[in-house]
Order: structure tokens, then sequence, then C-alpha cells
């Protein structure tokens, strides 16, 4: 019941958010959109952004599955990642328009990272760096296309998603390896 409860919880915050931004949403209006009291809200959530950051971790979580079961390439992933953006355009905009706009961040960051984390310590096989130094690689590429995701978003969701992911990959192609091995210990 409890996992149902914060489903319809999230749901309700959600759909609120294709209509306005998350700055003017108040949990009296999430509790009546759900047709649950205050209370109820409170046993879940501490306020609307530990609301929002369940949201974004409950689909982190489920958007990284998903590509793990597809044994997904970076691209592939990059793209599932522009597709969920897409796919809740009202929700993110009016996210990343209001002060919840670091929840959305932290959220795309993860997708990002985990994706990274995978390409890299793929790709560092036979190649001795050291965990620092593969995190310092993951957190570069993280930045660079996080920097991508948002600047597309900012100008407003225009250029199609798979021509951004054919650019990044004809511009970083072999580049995460070659990080690599200029940081070899060997």
């Amino acid at each position: 019941m409890t996992d149902l409860t914060k489903k319809a919880l999230g749901q309700s915050l959600k759909s609120l958010l294709k209509k306005k931004t998350l700055d003017k949403i108040t949990i009296k209006d999430i509790v009546s959109d759900c047709g649950v009291n205050r209370q109820t809200f409170y046993y879940h959530f501490q306020d609307i952004y530990d609301l929002l950051d369940w949201i974004f971790i409950v689909e982190a979580t489920k958007e990284m599955e998903q590509r793990r079961k597809k044994n997904e390439t970076w691209q592939q992933g990059l793209l599932r990642t522009f597709d969920y953006i897409e796919c809740n355009k009202s929700f993110v905009i009016n996210t990343y328009n209001s002060i919840g706009r670091e929840h959305f961040e932290k959220y795309i960051n993860k997708v990002i990272r985990q994706l990274l984390a995978e390409v890299v310590e793929q790709r560092s096989e036979g190649i001795n760096v050291t965990y620092e130094d593969k995190n310092f690689i993951i957190d570069f590429y993280t930045y660079a296309l996080l920097g991508v995701i948002l600047n597309w978003l900012r100008q407003g969701t225009q250029e199609n998603p798979k021509k951004i992911v054919d650019k990044l990959s004809k511009l970083i192609k072999g580049d995460v390896t070659r990080a690599l091995e200029k940081f070899d210990k060997n």
C-alpha cells in the first residue's frame, strides 16, 4: 500500500507539473488531486522536493535497469534519456524552470554518470588506471553530456535528439579509450 500511495502522489505531482511550475504547486494541490489527506503526504514525504527526488530516483532506477536489460550502447542510453525528457516534457520543463531545477539536474547527472561509468569500466580492461583517474574521466564526460542536454532544454528542445547523439558520437569516438591510455600507470 505504501508504494501505491507514493506512486499516486508522484503521479499527482507530475500531472500538476504539466500545467504549472513547481513553485506554484502546494501540498494542498497534490493531496487534493490525489484524493488523500495532508497527513498521508507527510507520512511519506517531508515536502514537495522530497517527493520530486523520489520520482526522479524511481525513474532513474527504472531507466538504468531498462538499459542494462537491453545491453544498450552509451548512444542508445543517451537517446533514451532524451526520449524520457520528450515523453515527460511539461513535467521536466516546469521542474527545470523552477527552483526544483537542481533535482532534475541531479537525476540526469545520475543517469549519464552510470552510463559513462559502464563505458569507462568496459574500455579500461587491460589499462592500469586508478579509481580516482577513472572517476575524473567519468566526471568530465558526464558534465559535457549534461551540459549538452541542459542547453538543448534551454533552447526549447528544438533540435532532433538523434542528430545530437550522432554528433556527440562522432565528436568523442575513441576519446574515452585515449583518455584512459593517457592515465595508464604502466
